[in-house]
């Protein structure tokens, strides 16, 4: 049984699972979308960037929806390869969660997405027991959305809903990088 407020079944209760994931583009924008959307409905968003120091098109968009989206990055401000992850890039994963934990017990926000949650999973900056623990944890009430590729199958399990962005063909494939505005 999902997460929802007992006494609204009419649509407008939040407190849901969602999971964007998968190797193809979208899934952060996605996110950003469902914060727009819930902005023009007068909710609150946090959207916490796990493994994400930089900043892009997006971030600078999404200001001007300040105060419904907050934005926080927990993060270099590189690229991070598997190889190259170290204690300081667990250290900043770990810190992302446990200010995720305050924001999602304060209540003032109605949804809170973890980007780049599913991918701090699979470089192994957090442990999959401890976003089990925080989905399990949250408040009812609050619509959760996390994001990132190959989501494991213990997310799949708990989530209420779950998007998995198939990659058919892409710019980057012919050799075209990263477009401002765009990708970037």
């Amino acid at each position: 049984m999902p997460n929802v407020a007992a006494d609204d079944r009419q649509g407008t209760a939040l407190g849901l699972v969602q999971v964007y994931t998968g190797d193809g583009k979208g899934k952060t924008t996605a996110a950003l979308g469902l914060a727009v959307r819930a902005a023009g409905h007068g909710y609150r968003t946090y959207i916490g960037q796990f493994m994400k120091g930089q900043v892009y098109g997006e971030l600078r968009g999404i200001d001007l929806l300040a105060p419904y989206v907050t934005v926080e990055q927990y993060g270099a401000p590189t690229f991070l390869r598997r190889e190259d992850v170290r204690d300081r890039d667990r250290a900043m994963a770990r810190a992302g969660l446990q200010r995720v934990r305050e924001v999602l017990t304060a209540g003032r926000y109605q949804i809170v997405v973890l980007d780049e949650i599913l991918m701090a999973l699979l470089f192994g900056l957090l442990a999959l027991d401890e976003v089990l623990d925080l989905i399990a944890t949250r408040p009812a009430g609050v619509e959760l959305v996390l994001t990132g590729r190959r989501a494991p199958q213990a997310i799949i399990d708990v989530a209420d809903l779950v998007t998995e962005m198939v990659e058919v063909k892409h710019p980057y494939q012919q050799g075209i990088p990263a477009r401002k505005g765009i990708e970037s």
